[in-house]
């Protein structure tokens, strides 16, 4: 019975949700759509699934289907509108994975020099003497203040102060003897 049904009508009882006439739409023109979609992309995987993305997107394509044109040259643009979705998909994918790939790329030169920074302070800190250690240990690492600090080594915050001045000038002084600056 439906096989004998115009392209239009089963449109509008498929628009209408019938199950049978998008049943019968979808028979009638499938390789019609798989046609198309392999001439736009030119791979029968492709082709597959944006075949499967227009038959999936019709039903409520059909809702928009006003009959100003046949029904297969509504078909063809809806195929030809998913083929162009389709690509600026995958164009902004392949965008955003190179973005990735750059962005992961500096990620890692920067976090291999903050390690080789971390490998250098570390051996530097080594060559001060136990007081400066010490106060670069509690004001840095721990966070402490100047004040609370100084209350850990039972020294002045002039000291404390007047120490981590000395740190930062004797770390510049090896980080240029090193050409590091």
């Amino acid at each position: 019975m439906l096989t004998d049904t115009p392209d239009e009508t089963l449109a509008a009882a498929a628009a209408a949700r019938d199950r049978d006439a998008f049943a019968a739409l979808v028979a009638r023109h499938y390789d019609r759509i798989f046609g198309l979609a392999f001439r736009l992309t030119g791979s029968r995987a492709e082709a597959e699934d944006l075949a499967q993305d227009v038959c999936l997107a019709l039903p409520d394509k059909l809702a928009g289907y006003r009959r100003q044109a046949r029904f297969t040259t509504w078909l063809y643009r809806v195929t030809v509108n998913a083929a162009h979705d389709r690509r600026r998909r995958a164009a902004t994918r392949t965008r955003a994975g190179d973005g990735w790939g750059d962005w992961e790329v500096n990620r890692q030169a920067e976090m291999s020099e903050a390690a080789e920074a971390q490998g250098w302070l570390a051996a530097a800190m080594v060559r001060l003497s136990p007081e400066l250690r010490d106060t670069v240990a509690l004001t840095l690492g721990e966070d402490l203040s100047q004040a609370d600090a100084a209350e850990v080594l039972g020294v002045s915050e002039g000291t404390v102060a007047w120490r981590m001045s000395e740190v930062k000038k004797r770390l510049r002084a090896l980080a240029r003897a090193e050409g590091m600056l």
